[in-house]
């Protein structure tokens, strides 16, 4: 089919348009994900779904990082081994590649080095590194498929967080109806939710929450205004830098998909958006938002959820006899 010399040059005009009015927005459009190796994706994939990395062969990634959850268990914070309460919010895991570091502490520089953490801590999934091979090691279909990935070498930890890491850069979620708008289709978000993007860019919330995720890139205090009163004891980047300037910094999370990834806050504790947006408009900008404010500016956030990942489910292998057995109750 031939397109007509003008028609051509007015579609390359609009696109033209699109991509320079959304450069000139702070939040820019989150791209579908690029430069993946699709083989360990697969293993990761599968690893990420693996509840015999476990201690009660129950707990996966995905028990806190649900899937069909935006990425979140929705739980202010979550449960672990033997119904062990966790310390802070799960944050989810979608669009978490773009992250500036991992936790709410920033305390893992990367996906990979994230991975390893809740496999080995006894108030997770609490079992080892060294029991977690060994499970992997005593499953044929697990070596093959590690072989095929990384080579003839023997299984180690490092090849497990780096498949699990390569899934996880593939859980990103374009097209929200927001980014429709960003590209240019007017059409994609209401006026009122037109006007709730404005009171929040015009309000200061973007010195924050910015670029393609709407966050994850800084590290900022909570109670930037007024201090914020929380029974949780988390402390924040204190925690990895030892800088007394830094306690009660935490990594500024995502506004992705934040109408599925609620309760909110490192502590759990703002049941709904519109709690949120009131707490943050108090405590971070020193300003108290009318309800009609809150109003627009939820409902600016909620044209904020993409695509969701879509794959089939793994089918896991099964254990054999010298599959090490789960201790759930240990």
């Amino acid at each position: 089919m031939r397109i007509p010399g003008l028609k051509l040059f007015n579609l390359a005009m609009i696109l033209t348009f699109s991509v320079s009015a959304a450069a000139q927005e702070p939040i820019t459009p989150i791209e579908p994900v690029k430069e993946i190796n699709l083989a360990m994706v697969e293993l990761g994939k599968k690893l990420y779904f693996e509840p015999r990395l476990s201690k009660s062969g129950f707990i996966s990634c995905n028990s806190c990082h649900n899937l069909s959850m935006g990425g979140t268990d929705n739980l202010k914070t979550s449960i672990g081994h033997n119904w062990q309460q966790g310390p802070i919010n799960a944050p989810t895991v979608l669009n978490s590649s773009m992250n500036v570091a991992q936790f709410w502490d920033g305390r893992a520089a990367d996906l990979k080095e994230q991975a390893g953490g809740p496999i080995a801590n006894p108030g997770e999934m609490a079992f080892t590194h060294t029991l977690a091979l060994e499970v992997l090691e005593s499953i044929p279909a697990y070596v093959s498929e590690f072989t095929q990935v990384f080579g003839p070498d023997c299984i180690n930890i490092d090849q497990v967080t780096e498949a699990i890491a390569e899934f996880e850069k593939t859980l990103v979620t374009p097209n929200s109806r927001f980014d429709q708008w960003l590209l240019g289709d007017t059409s994609a978000i209401t006026s009122e939710e037109l006007a709730g993007y404005q009171l929040f860019k015009n309000s200061g919330c973007v010195a924050c929450h910015m670029g393609p995720a709407l966050g994850g890139t800084s590290f900022q205090k909570m109670g930037l205004v007024a201090p914020y009163e929380t029974e949780n004891a988390a402390q924040g980047l204190v925690a990895v830098t030892g800088k007394d300037a830094d306690r009660f910094k935490f990594k500024v999370p995502t506004l992705r998909n934040v109408e599925l990834t609620y309760p909110y806050f490192h502590d759990g504790e703002a049941d709904t958006l519109s709690e949120a947006v009131d707490i943050m408009g108090r405590l971070q900008l020193g300003r108290k938002f009318e309800e009609t404010d809150i109003d627009i500016i939820v409902a600016f956030l909620k044209t904020l959820t993409g695509e969701q990942p879509s794959f089939v489910l793994p089918e896991l292998p099964p254990s054999t006899d010298k599959t090490p057995r789960p201790a759930p109750f240990e």
